[in-house]
């Protein structure tokens, strides 16, 4: 250290310019024009050319790791009759209907059962029979979310259910 440089006190508020140095006690002058002593080893030097010799060394960040479960695509239910039986002919109305309610009861079931968080159920859009009985039968569930009264609710063809 010698006259001129710039300081801080270790432990204080305080910085200036030294103006003598005498043995191991330093004095210098502050931005208000009051001079303070310190040993040399309670003070720093304030000069930032010293790390301009200091090359950087820039590592690689490692990347995170990331959780399987957030790669996950939602379960997707199909109720279309065509892709649930063989021969949908040899079925009336009220046997489609009664069977389609039965995979949307089995699928929450077993939605519950894995926590699995999301699901969604293409009901397609046709009449609506079957999109009423899918809103109708959610609006009786506890501890899932779904839209029920959006503006699509008759121009969508499914509905993505969200389980609590």
């Amino acid at each position: 250290m010698k006259i001129g440089d710039k300081v801080a006190a270790i432990d204080e508020d305080l910085k200036g310019t030294i103006t003598s140095v005498k043995g191991e006690i330093v004095v210098f002058k502050d931005e208000h024009g009051f001079t303070h002593q310190f040993k040399k080893n309670k003070l720093v030097p304030q000069n930032p050319e010293i790390y301009d010799q200091v090359k950087a060394i820039r590592k690689a960040e490692i990347p995170k790791p990331v959780s399987k479960k957030h790669h996950k695509k939602h379960l997707v239910l199909d109720l279309h009759f065509e892709n649930m039986v063989k021969n949908p002919v040899d079925y009336d109305a009220f046997e489609r209907i009664f069977m389609q309610k039965e995979k949307l009861v089995e699928t929450l079931d077993f939605c519950r059962k894995n926590n699995l968080k999301k699901l969604e159920i293409i009901h397609g859009i046709g009449d609506g029979v079957l999109q009423r009985m899918v809103h109708d039968y959610l609006i009786g569930q506890t501890n899932l979310e779904f839209d029920d009264h959006d503006f699509f609710y008759h121009q969508r063809g499914s509905v993505l259910v969200t389980l609590k």
